[in-house]
């Protein structure tokens, strides 16, 4: 008997959507495959144009057909994957520098604005209300 992999809540949307918008499942792989490519560099400089390529688009051509699958263009997917990894970083203890350089910013400004405007806070703040709980039970001996 084989065992059947239960499919998660997104692989099914992506299902869903990939039946309703693209019957052709070539250009959903395409735009997959350029979408991990964006995952697996988001700590490199990235542009529109190498994503495109990756893909096999024109640019104007993949924003439409990335926004139409994933919900927000190709940008604001990237800045919202560095943002998640910066996130991670800062609750283990980096510092903003080192963050904002480990996740492809070339300036702390920068990351900085846009890791406020994304989670509505600074990452000092962020780091000060999200630090790692110490054991409370070493704490009393």
């Amino acid at each position: 008997m084989a065992l059947l992999k239960k499919q998660t809540y997104y692989e099914k949307q992506v299902l869903k959507l990939q039946k309703e918008l693209y019957p052709k499942t070539d250009l959903v792989t395409r735009i997959v495959k350029a979408k991990d490519h964006m995952v697996n560099n988001y700590h490199s400089p990235i542009d529109l144009d190498e994503i495109a390529a990756v893909a096999s688009f024109s640019k104007f051509h993949f924003i439409r057909l990335f926004k139409s699958l994933y919900g927000c263009t190709p940008h604001q997917y990237l800045s919202y994957a560095r943002i998640s990894e910066a996130k991670s970083l800062l609750r283990y203890g980096e510092s903003v520098l080192a963050t904002s350089a480990a996740v492809g910013f070339c300036s702390v400004t920068s990351f900085t604005a846009l890791f406020k405007k994304i989670t509505g806070s600074p990452p000092s703040a962020y780091i000060r209300f999200n630090k790692p709980n110490v054991n409370k039970a070493i704490l009393k001996r």
